[in-house]
């Protein structure tokens, strides 16, 4: 799958701006070091502090680096990316991104209904799934 373009001006700005280490990790300590897990809470903390309102830092909005992973997948659920293509990028088995998100996965009804009804109306053709 090829990189968006946005996402390689992003890293480059930041190589640009941060370096890389010595063994060229993105993300290093002052001193160059791994950045343990511990770290991460610390600073996602003062990233929050940083862009968020009083108001939305008092929220559970983005609590944990791990909460942008969950609303980006519920992002591309929500924006009617199919669920395989949504497994497939976040790295999930379909069940697995189904159990998980599937309460992300709402106010598509009248839009399902839409599709099934045009579905219904166009005649069967070999080769093409089932219908009337």
């Amino acid at each position: 799958m090829p990189i968006p373009p946005e996402l390689v001006k992003l890293l480059r700005d930041h190589i640009t701006k941060h370096g890389v280490a010595p063994d060229g990790r993105l993300f290093r300590t002052f001193r160059d070091g791994m950045v343990q897990e511990s770290g991460y809470g610390v600073v996602w903390a003062n990233a929050r502090a940083e862009v968020f309102s009083p108001e939305e830092q008092d929220s559970p909005l983005a609590k944990r680096p791990y909460d942008g992973r969950h609303a980006g997948i519920s992002l591309w659920l929500d924006s009617g990316v199919p669920p395989a293509e949504c497994a497939r990028r976040a790295g999930n088995s379909i069940a697995v991104l189904l159990r998980v998100y599937a309460k992300c996965i709402r106010g598509g009804e009248d839009h399902a209904n839409q599709l099934i009804a045009e579905r219904l109306r166009r005649p069967h053709s070999p080769g093409s799934p089932a219908g009337p």
